[in-house]
């Protein structure tokens, strides 16, 4: 049975469009003001960043988006330890200045508290501020389940108390809160595997370009989405 799910796997042609996604999210937050207090330099500092996580994403994860491009996930498949992005120090200092001490803070809180188990990780839910906000999210990350789920994998997100509601929803249940920059509370979250799931007669194959690999090329799964051509 042919499955038609509302979002698309991302390629490497829709970096910029999450980018600009998870910049039109983080931005007007308290993480976005802790991480850049020059409000001036700072959708330029979190596009920067967001960019090179994103790019690491579809090297060693997924990230999908919603068909109509309003709203996107970015995940990493932790089933085995994940290095950092390439040069990451070096970029990082590239891309945020004297705020990199800040990001490499919220990078070392959240690692020391990700489970070891093997899991997927749902690191951004990038759905800016919109009167449809809600119901983007939903679908963003209701679609995007769908495929990961198939991969038999509990999942993991770092969610603040805003989305709470929505993630409790698809089944997420509560390990921890804790005291994040900026003030405020993050709500770390896991999801286990659900018992039905889509079946494998709608995944297909796609072989991630080897010249943007930093390891040698590897077969990747994915669902047939609808395609679609990148914006």
């Amino acid at each position: 049975m042919h499955v038609t799910l509302p979002v698309n796997r991302a390629r490497w042609c829709d970096v910029d469009w999450i980018v600009d996604l998870l910049t039109a999210t983080i931005v007007p937050t308290s993480l976005g003001a802790w991480l850049v207090p020059d409000e001036r330099r700072r959708a330029a500092v979190i596009a920067a960043v967001a960019r090179i996580w994103t790019e690491h994403a579809l090297l060693f994860g997924d990230a999908f988006l919603l068909k109509d491009g309003t709203a996107a996930t970015v995940w990493f498949h932790r089933y085995r330890p994940i290095p950092p992005p390439p040069r990451y120090d070096e970029r990082l200092d590239d891309a945020s200045g004297e705020h990199a001490v800040r990001f490499r803070r919220v990078d070392h809180l959240l690692a020391a508290r990700r489970p070891a188990e093997a899991h997927n990780h749902l690191a951004f839910l990038a759905a800016p501020p919109d009167v449809d906000r809600a119901r983007q999210a939903a679908a963003v990350l209701a679609g995007s389940h769908r495929y990961m789920d198939n991969l038999g994998l509990p999942a993991y997100a770092e969610v603040h108390d805003d989305d709470l509601r929505l993630y409790r929803r698809l089944g997420y249940r509560g390990r921890q809160r804790l005291s994040g920059p900026g003030g405020a509370t993050v709500n770390l979250l896991w999801r286990p595997v659900p018992s039905v799931r889509i079946s494998h007669s709608t995944v297909a194959t796609r072989r991630v370009p080897p010249a943007l690999q930093a390891t040698p090329p590897r077969t990747v799964m994915t669902v047939d989405a609808g395609g679609g051509a990148c914006r």
